[in-house]
């Protein structure tokens, strides 16, 4: 297999790995099979999107930014091997893929650390591109995740999400602060229950917030509830 150069490695290098495609894939329909919301190709991009804007607007290194991308395109592969430790076994499938691209191990170990600890309740933001990855996972709650149709058999991770109709991760980097600006439909689900579902969310979102030395803000319907 030819080898990039550390430095000719970029998220559409790894979009376009075999490997990568076909686990997502796969990963994404086993989810769907046991009832979870999309965790496929939208949720993938927009997930890499935000975590290299974290990181960006903070000021980070170019270098770092292009890492916390590629952990947040990679980070849920995992669930090709099933729900249960999906954060080790994504963190395992993304080794070999990237040093058979040619990454310097260095870089892999640091992606590898960060889709290890992506999840709540067990992770831990201890590189500025695990903490990234966290902030941006969590941030995406939206209608357009659901995939049931029948809004009567809507479990409450459903109805939460189906609720969500507008979703943003706003970083100001002149004043520290990162803020999920949630638009939610409280005809279809009330506010309290998205604390009751993601109040884990929550706290490791504000922790990974402090590791960049940043506030953390949840804003529902405008109005600031952390």
């Amino acid at each position: 297999m030819h080898e990039l150069k550390r430095d000719e490695i970029t998220l559409d290098n790894v979009r376009q790995d075999t490997r990568v495609k076909i686990y997502i894939e796969r990963a994404n329909a086993h989810l769907e099979g046991i009832g979870y919301t999309e965790h496929g190709f939208r949720h993938a991009n927009l997930v890499a999107e935000i975590s290299f804007n974290i990181l960006n607007r903070l000021g980070y290194q170019r270098r770092e930014c292009a890492a916390a991308s590629i952990a947040g395109f990679l980070h849920d592969m995992g669930n090709l091997l099933g729900r249960d430790h999906h954060w080790q076994a994504g963190a395992i499938l993304a080794q070999d893929i990237l040093i058979n691209l040619g990454m310097e191990l260095e870089d892999v170990a640091i992606i590898m650390n960060a889709i290890a600890n992506h999840e709540e309740g067990i992770g831990e933001p201890t590189t500025p591109v695990a903490a990234a990855l966290i902030l941006a996972d969590k941030a995406d709650v939206h209608v357009s995740r659901v995939r049931n149709p029948d809004m009567k058999t809507f479990d409450i991770h459903d109805r939460v999400n189906y609720a969500v109709k507008h979703s943003f991760l706003r970083v100001d980097g002149d004043n520290k602060r990162i803020s999920l600006e949630l638009t939610i439909d409280t005809g279809v689900s009330q506010v309290m229950e998205y604390f009751e579902i993601f109040l884990s969310r929550m706290i490791i979102s504000r922790r990974a917030a402090q590791f960049l030395t940043c506030t953390y803000e949840l804003i529902v319907n405008d109005i600031k509830l952390l």
